[in-house]
């Protein structure tokens, strides 16, 4: 692991709960590692397997994808697509050569500021242990 990295993390925020939590993690001026670059979705059913790849084959070293918690969708059942997708798509980056560790999927309200800022950090660090995304193959 290289002292000097720092992680490129593409997250993918739920309008409705994660982006808000977010949003209030900022306002509240709560510290998390300023490496995430934060993609507003509508929901996190919205965010395809397609879109994950795409975010690792363009630089970044890992995504989070965060949405509502489990019965609480604004679109009834796009978390449940989420949780159903993400351990697939895992199995999937863990097969193309990429560790599954670089893709993290949580649940974070509107009202979760401080868990917005906890889990950002976790990650940042998880994915700084990892080091940087080697980019020899086709992703």
């Amino acid at each position: 692991m290289r002292e000097d990295f720092e992680p490129r993390i593409i997250g993918f925020l739920c309008n409705w709960c994660s982006y808000a939590g977010a949003d209030a993690a900022g306002t509240s001026r709560l510290s998390y590692p300023s490496n995430i670059r934060v993609v507003r979705v509508m929901c996190s059913g919205r965010v395809s397997p397609e879109l994950v790849l795409r975010a690792f084959r363009e630089g970044a070293d890992g995504v989070l994808v965060l949405g509502c918690h489990i019965g609480d969708c604004h679109y009834t059942d796009g978390n449940h697509r989420t949780a159903k997708r993400i351990p697939i798509l895992r199995k999937l980056l863990s097969y193309v050569g990429i560790e599954p560790e670089r893709l993290r999927l949580e649940w974070v309200s509107s009202s979760e500021a401080q868990r917005f800022a906890q889990v950002v950090s976790e990650f940042t660090e998880t994915v700084r242990q990892l080091g940087p995304l080697e980019k020899g193959g086709e992703v």
